[in-house]
């Protein structure tokens, strides 16, 4: 937390209480892909205000919920029967894809990933990949719940498959594997992005044995790594698609998850509800946001974008920096041990105008909204040269 108490904000910029103005590269945790304040989600919502705010969808349901499961479908690359269930946060999405998956297969194992993050509630926790701090003193964690090596560029591949495989070998054989859950790119993990040839193996592991291969995109959906959906980039079909933040404009919060009809019919009457999931002020902003990233062309921005902000950065001669990583507008600026961790770095950048946010204690994180200028990220660079390039 940044000793920064926000009075307004408007696109990529944020003034403090005291009148001091920032650059916003922080994005509420890459939540504010279409930055903040867009007036035509913010229209949406002061439209719904005066409509009605809530009735509970499963109650008396709405003409919104349903046209935003629409568009939701629509968006979703393949010409295959797709269903969409609206929640709250991604926590809950990410504990009702894993239930899905357990109904569908009828079995009741996952594995997930180190480092990876999809949440604080007790069964998503237990499915990131990091003790500290998520873990720590919160057990006993629910069983049947398996880590492998994540395949980026701490682990290669052959390592990874060795360590499934250990897996099979000596605690779950596969059959009773309902799921295998990944991000694209581990965001809370320290930037790790997927091995390319890695997805197309959990494909193809997913399809040899009958386990729901289930997509993360709580971070990296709606634009952020110049692919609306971060896994298209290899040219795979998860079997579900769990979305969040981005998904809300930053105004209220929504979650979903999208799968396969054949995957998603397992849900019954009475056996899935929330209050407020998908409730009416959630579902028109998320209608409008949506039509606003793909309108105004954010998508490719953010894969215009993204490249040239790689290339600037790395360009940077620092002693400091170890690696820069990531895709599209999703950055990871990786520093080397002896730096002394990112969070000096991060508060040099506040002081400078520029808010960025550290994670995994190396690593300092950029998510800027996908309306982002050219200029705006110039401006950046130099205060981040500035920073990176001193003791």
């Amino acid at each position: 937390t940044y000793e920064v108490f926000v009075d307004r904000a408007d696109n990529a910029e944020v003034w403090d209480v005291q009148g001091q103005r920032y650059i916003d590269f922080a994005g509420g945790i890459a939540v504010m892909n279409v930055g903040h304040g867009h007036p035509k989600v913010v229209a949406a919502i002061e439209a719904q205000l005066k409509r009605f705010t809530h009735t509970c969808y499963q109650v008396v349901p709405y003409e919104s919920y349903i046209g935003l499961a629409e568009k939701l479908n629509a968006l979703t690359p393949g010409s295959h029967a797709k269903k969409t269930a609206l929640f709250s946060t991604g926590a809950e999405a990410v504990e009702n894809a894993i239930k899905i998956a357990r109904s569908y297969t009828k079995r009741s194992g996952v594995i997930a990933f180190g480092g990876a993050f999809h949440g604080r509630s007790l069964f998503a926790v237990s499915l990131t990949g990091k003790v500290m701090p998520y873990k720590a003193g919160f057990g006993p964690f629910p069983p049947e719940i398996y880590h492998a090596p994540f395949p980026c560029h701490c682990a290669s591949l052959a390592e990874v498959k060795k360590a499934v495989h250990g897996i099979f070998k000596a605690d779950i054989e596969p059959s009773r594997v309902a799921a295998i859950i990944f991000e694209p790119v581990q965001g809370e993990g320290g930037f790790n992005v997927i091995q390319a040839e890695a997805v197309q193996w959990l494909r193809a592991l997913c399809d040899e044995h009958g386990i729901v291969l289930i997509a993360d995109e709580i971070q990296t959906g709606f634009g952020r790594t110049g692919k609306l959906f971060a896994y298209e980039h290899e040219a795979i079909r998860p079997d579900v698609v769990i979305v969040g933040k981005a998904l809300s404009g930053g105004f209220y919060p929504v979650s979903g998850i999208l799968a396969d009809d054949e995957v998603m019919g397992v849900f019954h009457p009475g056996e899935h509800g929330s209050t407020y999931g998908g409730n009416p002020m959630a579902a028109a902003v998320a209608r409008a946001a949506l039509a606003v990233l793909v309108e105004e062309g954010m998508v490719g921005r953010s894969a215009e974008l993204g490249p040239y902000f790689m290339d600037r950065l790395r360009a940077i001669s620092s002693p400091h920096v170890k690696e820069v990583r990531g895709k599209g507008l999703w950055i990871g600026i990786e520093l080397h041990r002896e730096a002394g961790g990112a969070r000096r770095f991060c508060e040099a950048l506040q002081k400078l105008g520029l808010l960025c946010k550290e994670t995994h204690d190396h690593v300092i994180r950029i998510a800027p909204p996908l309306t982002i200028t050219k200029g705006e990220i110039d401006w950046a660079v130099e205060r981040l040269e500035q920073v990176l390039t001193g003791p």
